[in-house]
């Protein structure tokens, strides 16, 4: 807080005012300081001297000579054994002599051995500089090296046996129903007129529903909208049933 300044004549300045003695904290002393002293005084007392008191001399014969310091290697048996000349090695071979069974020289080595050279390996790049082999790639027709190229797959054959069982079960179906005169079939002049008569039914939903408000913002509204959309659908569905079947079977009541 900072201290206020009262200027020179106030009355203030004749109060008389407190001393405020700060009191520093003390200084802080390890606990080693002692050991560290004598530590050290220990040390100093053996580096006292220059060099060791009794030094012996060499004699003037033994003088420091050439290389003597450097550090020598170890030479071991094997470097005496392989370097000196106790053990005489067999003379060199002559031009005509055969080289001993079973033993084969550089020269014979190479006549015998022809090595294949490597075939390159077709790879592919692509545009960004990704390299792979052709074999893997895709672009290489493998699939014509199948065992079973050329045959249709077993769930295919599996599948059109059910579709073919299925059309037979109702065949058999609709021909128990005709003997048993339960069902009629339906002429291909029915068909039409039938068909006729539901898209002239639909032209008449749709030319209403095209007369309808843009903004349904009742109740009334908006179930007769959706009242003439399912009764469209509903039409639509009968309409492509009877384009997509030419027989139709009706229940002879």
């Amino acid at each position: 807080m900072s201290e206020v300044v009262y200027p020179p004549e106030s009355v203030y300045n004749c109060l008389p005012k407190t001393e405020v003695l700060t009191q520093k904290p003390s200084r802080y002393m390890s606990k080693f300081r002692q050991t560290v002293i004598l530590e050290e005084k220990a040390n100093k007392e053996t580096m006292r001297t220059m060099g060791p008191a009794k030094v012996e001399v060499a004699s003037p014969d033994q003088y420091t000579k050439k290389h003597l310091k450097e550090p020598k290697l170890a030479k071991s048996e094997y470097f005496y054994q392989r370097h000196s000349c106790t053990v005489k090695k067999p003379p060199v071979p002559a031009r005509t002599d055969n080289p001993p069974l079973g033993i084969h020289t550089k020269r014979d080595f190479i006549k015998t051995t022809t090595l294949v050279p490597m075939k390159p390996q077709p790879t592919c790049v692509d545009s960004k500089g990704h390299k792979q082999r052709l074999e893997n790639s895709g672009l290489v027709p493998k699939y014509l090296k199948k065992k079973d190229y050329g045959e249709v797959p077993e769930y295919l054959i599996q599948r059109n046996e059910e579709k073919q069982r299925d059309q037979e079960d109702y065949e058999n179906f609709v021909k128990d129903q005709k003997e048993q005169g339960a069902i009629k079939l339906m002429s291909d002049m029915e068909r039409q007129a039938l068909l006729a008569d539901l898209k002239k039914n639909w032209d008449k939903l749709h030319h209403e529903y095209q007369g309808l408000s843009l903004v349904t913002d009742t109740l009334s509204k908006k179930a007769h909208k959706e009242k003439l959309e399912a009764a469209m659908k509903q039409l639509e569905e009968d309409i492509d049933l009877f384009e997509k079947f030419k027989t139709i079977y009706l229940p002879n009541h």
